[in-house]
C-alpha cells in the first residue's frame, strides 16, 4: 500500500466514522467531520498532511 492510498483510506474511514458518532452519540461530532473536511482542503493546496507524515514514518512509500 503506498501513501497516497493509505491517506484515502484513513480519510474515507474517518468521515465515515464521525458521521457514524454524530448520529449515534452527539450532533456535535458533525465539527468532527467538519474537521476533516477542512483539513483534506487545505492539503490540496498545500501538500502538507500530517497523516502521510505519520504513514511515511511507519514505512509506506510513495507512489
Amino acid at each position: 500500500m503506498t501513501v497516497n492510498q493509505a491517506v484515502t483510506a484513513f480519510a474515507g474511514f474517518m468521515v465515515l466514522l464521525s458521521l457514524v458518532l454524530t448520529y449515534f452519540v452527539h450532533p456535535g461530532f458533525v465539527w468532527f467531520t467538519a474537521f476533516i473536511g477542512a483539513n483534506l482542503f487545505q492539503s490540496a493546496f498545500t501538500g502538507m498532511c500530517p497523516a502521510a507524515s505519520i504513514f511515511r514514518m511507519i514505512g509506506l512509500k510513495n507512489a
